[in-house]
């Protein structure tokens, strides 16, 4: 059974499951899935289109699914938010639903977002993401497995950010960031991150080919994509992160981010 304070407004259409605790003046409306043992704190809100996995908590005025920010959006078009498993969002996150029919804007699985983040429409947020306060992220971004943004960044619409990219609190990117590397003030690199990867237990050798490939991609002569496909086609994939690494740059539509000076 749902444990539901008195004062939350839970629509009957609503499904919840096992476990689940619904805080005071918290909003459920009715096209909104619960998994088991998720809480909503306080004056959360998860509207039509919501999908919320097992474990997630929903902190004090997030709201779930809003409308997107798109002038252009027609309101009726069923589109969807969903939420991972053990995601923890907290006081005042704003997740926009997807604005293609059928489509979902994304938070993965064992996610933190922090205080008053918003991640916009059709992004797409990878696992064991963390989010910094206050950090924006516009429509159609998409962030990487095990990527850390610090506090008030911000992502331009259509950016990918790869995996394990760690972003500087107050960063700004408007092109795409390569897997693996530092980040910080607006589209600068600051070489990888070699902390990130050794906790997540990448062996020195894996990592050493890393930083070949950074070196020949950032600081080669010529074009980043065809450098880093000429890379690949040398066979410079016996590991499974350099492989990650080359192959982002195949992708995307727009610049990527280079060493900023002193990097």
């Amino acid at each position: 059974m749902a444990n539901i304070h008195a004062t939350a407004i839970v629509s009957a259409e609503a499904r919840i499951g096992e476990g689940v605790e619904i805080g005071p003046y918290a909003i459920v409306e009715g096209d909104v899935e619960i998994g088991e043992g998720s809480r909503l704190e306080a004056h959360a809100v998860l509207r039509d289109g919501a999908r919320i996995g097992k474990s997630v908590t929903v902190g004090n005025f997030a709201v779930i699914a809003g409308l997107p920010q798109d002038l252009s959006f027609d309101p009726s078009v069923r589109t969807y938010a969903r939420i991972g498993d053990e995601t923890t969002l907290r006081e005042g996150v704003t997740v926009n639903r997807s604005t293609r029919e059928g489509g979902a804007t994304e938070v993965g699985s064992h996610c933190f977002v922090m205080a008053a983040a918003h991640v916009g429409h059709d992004s797409l947020v990878g696992k064991k993401v963390v989010i910094g306060n206050a950090s924006l992220l516009a429509g159609h971004v998409s962030v990487g497995d095990f990527a850390f943004l610090g506090g008030c960044s911000g992502i331009h619409q259509f950016c990918r950010v790869g995996e394990g990219v760690m972003f500087g609190g107050q960063s700004t990117a408007t092109m795409d960031v390569a897997p693996f590397t530092i980040f910080a003030e607006r589209n600068a690199l600051f070489g990888l991150n070699l902390i990130g990867l050794r906790r997540r237990g990448v062996s020195k050798e894996a990592i050493a080919a890393l930083q070949q490939c950074y070196r020949r991609v950032f600081l080669g002569a010529g074009n980043m994509r065809t450098l880093a496909a000429e890379i690949l086609g040398e066979g410079a994939d016996d590991f499974a992160e350099t492989r990650r690494f080359l192959e982002f740059f195949a992708g995307g539509k727009r610049g990527f981010a280079k060493p900023g000076r002193g990097a």
